[in-house]
């Protein structure tokens, strides 16, 4: 057990969520709001085989409990030996660790594994100080990576509060961009598509029209109405998405059934069908105000059927329950025309190395600048006319 970071808290670094946490104590530090903080999810990556050796997943989440036992603050957190799954690639920095002759890994991750998706990190009880246990988290993470001997830690896709306690702290940030939808307060579909230009609005349409030309019967199914025989459909659906891209599956099908029944209205299928038979489908999952787009896999290519499944039923999804954005993924400026617009992301990071710590902040800064003069250029992309 490490010194805890006042001595009223008691600090606790653990491998597993089971059985140390009870899933409504962790949820309540903001697991209820999204899906991917959720107990149901992050131990099922446990439970099921998605992380450990065979991934370079090593769970090490920290927590904070009141000397009556409650949890007050926790982060959720990985000793990583690569950095396959993160979405924030740090291959630059592993080589100049290598120059100076020096292991970058294992480093640490606060991150949900395989899931480019913005949110908290620093969880903390919404009845206690949250500005003092932010900065008690992020004290007692740089701590552990100097007495675990580790390179560096990162926290990823850090939402404003979290980005804001990290540079308090003096971290390195770290700007990305990736595509997101607003909710405008559309009416309905068409509402959304009035404010495109001509152009662009009767392409969607074009794409839209093509999928039901197909004989292609899209539906919406919740976690609580797809049975176990569709969950193994699309676990092959999964499957055969990376096949094509030469990439490694890391979900098994059991935790896909598993969250299915744990997280229930909160998981989001689009599924597609050609005479009754299951032919695509699209995983998404729904938080407080927004969801998140995930996984997509498909027997064999239907002309516009992508983007209806990842995008267009998406958006009409988000209109028609009120949530107020859609993440529908890291990279694809393809999703511009179709009106997820450039949007900023943030990392922030720890080195404890002091002669590398000034090379990684220089490079984090002109990289921003960079990212910036990108993302201005990509909203010339926009398909919402100018008024």
């Amino acid at each position: 057990m490490a010194d805890a970071p006042h001595a009223a808290l008691e600090l606790r670094i653990i491998d597993a969520l089971d059985p140390t946490i009870q899933p409504e104590e962790w949820d309540h530090l903001g697991g209820h709001d999204h899906p991917f903080l959720s107990h149901a999810f992050l131990s099922a990556l446990e439970r099921h085989d998605c992380l450990g050796s065979k991934f370079g997943w090593y769970p090490r989440h920290m927590i904070l409990r009141e000397p009556d036992g409650t949890l007050v603050a926790a982060l959720p957190l990985y000793a990583k030996t690569n950095n396959y799954g993160e979405f924030v690639f740090d291959w630059a920095w592993e080589q100049a660790w290598q120059r100076s002759g020096l292991d970058y890994y294992p480093k640490l991750v606060s991150a949900i594994p395989y899931t480019p998706a913005t949110g908290p990190r620093l969880l903390v009880h919404p009845q206690r100080d949250a500005g003092a246990l932010r900065q008690a988290l992020i004290q007692q993470a740089i701590e552990f990576t100097g007495r675990q001997g580790l390179s560096t830690t990162h926290f990823l896709f850090t939402d404003s509060e979290d980005t804001r306690a990290f540079k308090e702290m003096g971290l390195c940030l770290r700007m990305g961009c990736q595509y997101h939808w607003r909710n405008d307060g559309y009416r309905d579909f068409d509402d959304f598509l009035d404010g495109f230009s001509s152009k662009k609005r009767k392409n969607v349409k074009r794409e839209r029209r093509r999928v039901q030309e197909q004989g292609l019967d899209v539906r919406i199914l919740h976690g609580d109405e797809v049975d176990d025989a569709l969950w193994a459909v699309f676990h092959r659906f999964y499957l055969a998405t990376f096949e094509r891209k030469f990439g490694i599956p890391t979900l098994t099908l059991d935790f896909f059934r598993e969250t299915a029944r744990t997280l229930g209205r909160q998981v989001v299928m689009v599924l597609a069908e050609e005479d009754g038979q299951p032919v695509a489908a699209a995983l998404c999952y729904r938080g407080k105000d927004t969801l998140y787009g995930r996984y997509w896999g498909c027997e064999q290519d239907h002309d516009g059927l992508h983007f209806e499944a990842c995008y267009y039923q998406g958006i009409d999804y988000c209109i028609r329950h009120g949530l107020d954005q859609f993440e529908p993924g890291a990279q694809g400026e393809h999703k511009i025309s179709r009106g997820f617009l450039p949007t900023r992301t943030w990392s922030a990071h720890w080195v404890d190395n002091p002669g590398l710590r000034g090379p990684v902040m220089e490079f984090c800064r002109r990289e921003e600048a960079a990212m910036r003069e990108q993302c201005e250029k990509l909203m010339s992309l926009s398909p919402f006319r100018q008024i």
